[in-house]
């Protein structure tokens, strides 16, 4: 699995991008996106809506089941990346491309984890 090194991470998989601006874009793993299968819709939050870290703020719908995606930060929907609404199966593709959301207005973070820590978490849960 690819775990790029200017990303963070979070233990219920999602990644984190800080901007230079100060936002910061959130999306799911490589690991998570395995994990749930071929993703056929995605809900997603509305630019405005706050979101809190370790609350859920989307879901994602694969063959399998619906799996909340859960927000690493507490801050303020910025964008929303419309394209995945038509196109779930981006996250598949490239996940690390298929940002979710963008937030602002940081003000909490959840315990992130870098690249190296996360491959290492992973290898505790897969004993």
């Amino acid at each position: 699995m690819n775990f790029p090194n200017d990303l963070m991470y979070t233990k219920s998989h999602e990644w984190i991008k800080m901007q230079e601006d100060g936002t910061a874009l959130v999306g799911l793993s490589d690991y998570a996106q395995d994990a749930l299968g071929d993703l056929v819709f995605v809900n997603l939050p509305e630019a405005g809506d706050e979101v809190a870290a370790g609350e859920p703020f989307a879901d994602v719908e694969s063959v399998k089941a619906v799996s909340d995606v859960y927000s690493p930060l507490t801050g303020v929907v910025d964008a929303i990346n419309d394209n995945l609404l038509d196109t779930p199966e981006a996250i598949n593709e490239a996940p690390y491309d298929a940002w979710f959301i963008k937030v602002r207005d940081i003000t909490d973070k959840e315990e992130l984890m870098d690249a190296e820590a996360y491959e290492a978490f992973l290898k505790t849960i897969e004993e």
